[in-house]
């Protein structure tokens, strides 16, 4: 088991300073506070992957809607040389 590079060694260590430093009755306090804490950083993570992705795909439909729109160098050319044949 490996959270945040913390192996369960580790988290027991922390649990133990923690219980020593902050008592049992106010343990269980901390951590669903520090629950929520985390919720709302995945939350907010979230929201920010799929604002970027919703941005990257518009930008993605303007540019091909633009490159549809735009004549290409080859169309150019076919105009420049139908003009020369005429």
């Amino acid at each position: 088991m490996n959270v945040f590079g913390i192996g369960l060694p580790e988290m027991i260590l922390i649990f133990v300073v923690a219980l020593l430093i902050f008592g049992p009755k106010k343990l269980p306090e901390i951590g669903r506070s520090l629950g929520k804490t985390i919720k709302g950083f995945q939350e907010a993570s979230k929201e920010f992957q799929e604002e970027f992705k919703k941005e990257a795909q518009n930008i993605e439909e303007t540019v091909t809607m633009n490159a549809k729109l735009e004549p290409s160098n080859e169309t150019d050319k076919n105009i420049s040389t139908s003009e020369k044949v005429n």
